[in-house]
């Protein structure tokens, strides 16, 4: 027997190529684009936005600082990209207010808004985009990364670039090139969530009854544990978020929990378990939103009227970079010299029935731009939540508001990289943040 696809065989050449479409892979590919580089960005979706669309996240997260002094206004504390990509969702009418999260504040968006956004800031910066593309092979010269192979309906790609950016979430370049990476704390990673939207709702009512806080509070966990040791529902998550929307009468829900049927935290790295992972969750999706129709103030004629693509995946395989973010720097707010983005978001572990949050109040940490260069090989960096950190710190430095910055730091890495022909781990990444202040990052 033998393997074959005799369909024509494709090849580009570019100065950048990408692989994903989330918001680290648009930004990077974006600010390579506007700086005069040759893009080329694939995405597996037919649209960009990674887990903040096809997972759903539903949520812009790690913009605003933490306080105990709940009378405080939100305190922005993430700027550069990251505020254009939000001026633009708000000019569409695509994202809301700022709204309590626990001990800071987030915000929600419209997914559909969102890719719309992305896919015009794509087209203007001039970045070739191809959707519904996957990047099965790296090719190889030595330790030097010089293209990848990716499949498409029409027949493979051969993708040549003088700088690939691996911004897949899940380090699959990194992995197909052989480089050190590593999964989660020794294989075990954070459960993966099914995210859906619940239409029909008294929101005021909602309110009312239970605040503004969209961390739900422990009565409502209460009634969860309750529900769920009567076996009338089946709830595994008792700590919930639910989130008012842009949208009329509607609630984003944060709140399953998905194991696989003999109980282990499942891992969408094996096949078999992101399979798993989405059966379950459309399956646990319908048992909270029938709890919350027959059990929540609001929610008495509510029904579900959206799911994510696919199940919001928190962690799997991280890079090995030339630094690694400690659980510690998270902690302590910790800084560096060449800190290339800034985060006030709290440690937020998913594992067990109750997700463990330990927030960093008045205060932001720093990532450094080794985080994002690979120990090993040449030509290659990483952007997004595949980055270089620990098991409870890659907890807090996965969110949204960050990636933009990563995103950021990184499409101007891959210009001077390209430009004057460096290897990343040569780039100084004091040099990148003084860049990204020109740009309103607003590190110092």
């Amino acid at each position: 027997m033998t393997a074959q696809d005799v369909r024509p065989r494709e090849r580009l050449d570019c100065d950048l190529f990408v692989v994903g479409g989330g918001a680290a892979g648009v930004t990077a590919a974006t600010v390579a684009a506007r700086n005069g580089l040759h893009v080329v960005l694939v995405e597996r979706h037919g649209f960009a936005g990674g887990g903040a669309v096809a997972g759903h996240s539903g949520t812009i997260c790690g913009l605003y600082e933490a306080t105990d002094n709940r009378t405080t206004a939100p305190v922005l504390a993430v700027h550069g990209f990251a505020g254009e990509f939000i001026s633009r969702l708000e000019a569409r009418g695509g994202l809301a207010a700022p709204v309590q999260y626990g001990k800071t504040f987030t915000r929600v968006h419209d997914p559909i808004v969102w890719r719309e956004v992305s896919d015009d800031l794509l087209i203007e910066s001039g970045v070739t985009t191809i959707y519904h593309a996957v990047a099965t092979r790296v090719l190889v010269d030595g330790d030097s990364i010089e293209g990848v192979e990716v499949w498409t309906k029409q027949g493979p790609l051969d993708i040549r670039a003088k700088i690939t950016v691996d911004a897949s979430g899940d380090a699959d370049l990194v992995a197909m090139a052989g480089l050190p990476n590593f999964v989660g704390d020794n294989g075990r990673v954070q459960n993966p969530t099914m995210i859906f939207r619940l239409l029909g709702v008294d929101v005021a009512a909602f309110k009312a009854a239970y605040g503004t806080d969209t961390i739900m509070p422990p009565d409502v966990s209460e009634m969860i544990i309750e529900a769920n040791e009567s076996g009338e529902y089946l709830l595994p998550r008792a700590k919930i978020w639910l989130f008012p929307t842009t949208r009329p009468d509607e609630l984003l829900c944060n709140c399953t929990r998905i194991i696989g049927e003999d109980g282990r935290e499942l891992n969408p790295l094996f096949w078999r378990d992101f399979s798993e992972a989405e059966i379950q969750g459309r399956r646990q999706a319908r048992e909270y939103a029938r709890f919350f129709k027959d059990k929540l103030t609001g929610c008495e004629n509510a029904f579900v009227n959206d799911m994510a693509v696919q199940v919001g995946v928190r962690q799997t395989r991280q890079v090995e970079g030339v630094h690694k973010l400690l659980n510690s720097d998270v902690v302590r707010g910790a800084k560096f010299a060449d800190g290339i983005a800034r985060s006030p978001w709290p440690i937020e572990l998913h594992a067990g029935t109750k997700p463990k949050v330990e927030w960093l109040l008045n205060d932001v940490y720093e990532i450094p731009f080794g985080c994002f260069v690979p120990q090993a090989g040449q030509n290659l960096m990483v952007a997004g939540r595949c980055l270089s950190a620990e098991h409870e710190a890659v907890a807090s430095a996965r969110v949204t508001a960050q990636c933009f910055g990563y995103g950021h730091a990184v499409g101007h890495a891959s210009v001077i990289a390209a430009r004057d022909n460096l290897q990343p781990r040569d780039i100084n990444g004091a040099d990148i943040r003084a860049i990204l202040n020109k740009e309103n990052a607003q590190l110092d």
